[in-house]
C-alpha cells in the first residue's frame, strides 16, 4: 500500500493506458470493414476483391500488393468515373499504416460503395505478415 501511495502517478498511468487499450480493442472488434492481410488475401482469392493502393507514387513504387491498382488519395475525386466502375466489387483500400485508406473508405461509402475494406495496418502489416510485394506498375 505504501508503494502505491508513493508512486500513485505510475499506478494512474497504468490504469489509464489499460483502459485506453480496452476501448481500442472493443472498438476495433465491431468494425468489420478492417481486414487483416490474411482476410484481404481470402477476399481477393474467393471474391475477386480489388485492391486499391492510395499512397503517393514514390511509396507505391517502393513496393505494393501484387495487382493493386494505384489511385492516390488526392485523386479520388478526379478519378470518380474509374472508381464508379468498381461499385459492384469488394474493394480493399491500402496505404502505409491504414490512416489514409480509412479516410478514402469513408469517401467511397458516401458515394454508395457498400463493400469497402481497409487493410488494417496497411503495407506495414502486409509485409510484417510475410505477404508478397511487387514493384511492377499496374
Amino acid at each position: 500500500m505504501e508503494f502505491l501511495q508513493q508512486n500513485w502517478h505510475w499506478a494512474a498511468l497504468a490504469a489509464v493506458s489499460g483502459a485506453w487499450l480496452m476501448v481500442e480493442l472493443i472498438r476495433s472488434r465491431g468494425d468489420e470493414s478492417q481486414v487483416s492481410p490474411v482476410q484481404a488475401t481470402l477476399l481477393v482469392n474467393r471474391e475477386d476483391a480489388i485492391v486499391i493502393d492510395v499512397r503517393e507514387q514514390g511509396e507505391y513504387a517502393q513496393g505494393h500488393i501484387p495487382n493493386a491498382r494505384h489511385i492516390p488519395s488526392g485523386e479520388f475525386e478526379r478519378r470518380g468515373k474509374e472508381l464508379e466502375k468498381l461499385k459492384d466489387h469488394p474493394v480493399i483500400l491500402c496505404c502505409a499504416t491504414g490512416g489514409r485508406a480509412n479516410s478514402c473508405a469513408a469517401q467511397l461509402r458516401k458515394t454508395g460503395f457498400t463493400r469497402i475494406y481497409n487493410l488494417r495496418g496497411g503495407m506495414m502489416e502486409w509485409q510484417k505478415a510475410g505477404h508478397p510485394v511487387s514493384r511492377k506498375r499496374k
